[in-house]
């Protein structure tokens, strides 16, 4: 068994793990794992307070992860529960304690709060142990919920979670706290970002960049996974990937209305203009200070070149707009980059952003159906997508339809 000292320390390094996080659904989902981990339990989830509601924003559970094909993720869907004494993650929220409860299928009735039977009643899922704990931030305010569920003993044999824990958890769910905060705030400076571009074009809306960026993610995590890559090099690449892929298009707030909102279809020479977003999208991270800047800055020249070589901008300066010295055309004009010539995440950003035009409702037309969809995105395989991207899409298809439930349209 370890000492207190022993996990004191662990946490503390937890602490600092989930510091580097900047992404706030990525962030999410390592504070969940890492509690678990920590306190050895099945289940669990987050709910981050949105005014007087809890939002339910991410969730893990082994034993019913255990039952989906290698590689999937659990299914969830957002919900939101008023803070108030009602319910168990409510009444942490409401009153800031942590509660720990040994069965929540035997809470007395002198408790204003009960368990919700209905995810158990619809799943067979038994959850019995139950530790709730306040994310305060650094001013002591409650901004979300820690709920970790059914601790096990090294046999598998759900237990009560351990009562002297409970002070190191909620230490690490302060620091938690505080690196959602930022987390959110980075968030919230991206998602304005967006918000220009979508003055510009209405396409460009927060559900979208939020849903091509989870696409990527998920394309990322599924092609490492396949090409053995450590899932310390996958935490921190998902992390840049995310967030760039939300600026993909970012570079469209320099393109005039004229051109941008046009309703037809452009003319040639208005098409050469519309391209040129990737090279102010690629200007705006030119200079690197971080990972996120080099990787938004690939993002944004790379994800319209193609698989064939007849994507654009390809091998050109995005500062001088001219092709790079031996890359030119016939026409003087620059070679599109082709095949493993094209970096990994704007291959991977290509893909994504396309199955969601084709999928979405847009101003100028319907969402295509699902297997016209797919069919269009296997009929590209070597031509505009890597082929090798388009099986693993093809292998992802239910973790994309889960996310377009989690990020809808505002219309739908």
């Amino acid at each position: 068994m370890e000492c207190q000292d022993d996990k004191l320390r662990k946490i503390l390094d937890l602490g600092f793990e989930i510091s580097q996080i900047k992404d706030i659904d990525l962030l999410l989902e390592k504070i969940l794992s890492e509690a678990r981990s920590f306190t050895n339990c099945d289940a669990g989830s987050i709910y981050i307070k949105e005014g007087d509601n809890l939002r339910f924003s991410y969730a893990q559970n082994d034993t019913m992860l255990r039952q989906l094909p290698p590689g999937r993720k659990l299914p969830y869907s957002t919900f939101s529960v008023p803070i108030s004494s009602n319910s168990i993650a409510g009444n942490v929220a409401l009153n800031g304690e942590i509660l720990n409860i040994d069965d929540v299928y035997e809470i007395a009735d002198a408790y204003p709060f009960s368990f919700n039977r209905s995810y158990d009643d619809k799943t067979g899922y038994r959850t019995r142990s139950m530790l709730t704990i306040p994310l305060k931030n650094f001013r002591g305010d409650v901004i979300g919920v820690l709920q970790l569920i059914n601790a096990m003993d090294v046999n598998g044999t759900v237990i009560p979670f351990a009562r002297e824990d409970e002070e190191i958890i909620i230490y690490f769910a302060n620091n938690a706290a505080n690196a959602v905060e930022r987390a959110k705030m980075t968030r919230e400076i991206i998602l304005r970002m967006n918000k220009m571009a979508e003055m510009r074009d209405p396409k460009e809306t927060g559900p979208h960049v939020n849903r091509v960026a989870s696409y990527s993610v998920t394309l990322y995590e599924a092609w490492a996974r396949k090409k053995g890559v450590s899932q310390d090099e996958i935490d921190k690449s998902r992390d840049v990937l995310r967030m760039s892929a939300m600026l993909h298009d970012v570079g469209k707030v320099a393109i005039s209305d004229m051109i941008l909102k046009k309703p037809g279809r452009f003319t040639p020479e208005e098409f050469q203009v519309m391209k040129l977003h990737t090279l102010f999208g690629s200007n705006l991270f030119s200079d690197v200070y971080s990972d996120f800047d080099e990787s938004a800055g690939v993002v944004a020249l790379n994800h319209h070149e193609r698989w064939d070589g007849k994507g654009y901008p390809g091998y050109i300066d995005p500062r001088t707009q001219e092709p790079l010295p031996g890359y030119e055309t016939e026409n003087g004009a620059a070679r599109g980059k082709q095949g493993d010539e094209i970096p990994l995440f704007g291959r991977i950003v290509a893909l994504a952003d396309v199955y969601d035009a084709l999928s979405c409702r847009r101003c100028y037309k319907e969402a295509w159906d699902e297997n016209e969809v797919l069919n269009a995105i296997r009929d590209e395989a070597g031509k505009q997508f890597d082929p090798e991207l388009v099986e693993i899409f093809l292998e992802c298809v239910d973790s994309f339809k889960q996310i377009e439930k989690l990020y809808p349209d505002e219309h739908e």
